[in-house]
């Protein structure tokens, strides 16, 4: 089995239990986004872009109790990964999150890829489709949920590092604005009678 197949095995009881926006299904995702983005920079490191994506969600500190990547590192070590190469992963791992990386960019390309792929993931179609199911899993009610569009979402389009990545962002950003509008216009007649 290759190191890509066992990451992607162990991706998969990582996340067994979680239906919720973070499950191994958007984890596959953002490793097909991180892929495609990384057929058109031939710079990279394709098995370090691999290796991040799969692994980026692994100590997720909103569905792990862990520290210092210890669920990427504990993969990466029972691979023989090299130990400079396990930080390098790490170092992109740790560059993915919007919460804790706004406003900054990766000082690698394979980071830089990586987070592109995972806030591709968050915006669009899929990205509405996580949102809500989010939302729903948390108990918030549609405001709040809606309300995280413009905290967040809208604003990943002109976050995005690589000149694929934007492109892509683009026609998922319009589809969300459309999106908004059409629940802003469905939604405004019940906002009148309650009013």
């Amino acid at each position: 089995m290759s190191l890509i197949d066992a990451a992607i095995d162990y991706v998969y009881s990582l996340f067994r239990d979680n239906a919720g926006g973070h499950d191994a299904e958007h984890t596959l995702r953002v490793y097909q986004n991180a892929m495609m983005i990384a057929q058109q920079e031939p710079d990279c490191d394709l098995e370090t872009v691999a290796l991040s994506a799969l692994l980026h969600d692994a100590d997720d500190h909103k569905l792990f109790h862990t520290e210092n990547n210890a669920n990427a590192r504990s993969f990466l070590t029972q691979h023989d990964v090299e130990p400079d190469k396990i930080e390098y992963i790490c170092k992109a791992i740790n560059a993915v999150s919007f919460s804790q990386n706004r406003g900054k960019r990766p000082d690698s390309l394979e980071g830089m890829i990586v987070q592109d792929a995972d806030r591709l993931d968050a915006i669009g179609a899929i990205g509405i489709a996580r949102t809500f199911a989010f939302g729903g899993e948390h108990g918030r009610p549609l405001e709040a949920t809606i309300q995280h569009f413009h905290d967040k979402l809208l604003l990943l389009k002109d976050e995005m590092n690589t000149e694929t990545a934007k492109r892509i962002a683009e026609s998922r950003h319009l589809f969300m604005v459309n999106f908004l509008q059409e629940f802003d216009a469905e939604t405004k007649a019940a906002r009148l009678r309650k009013s």
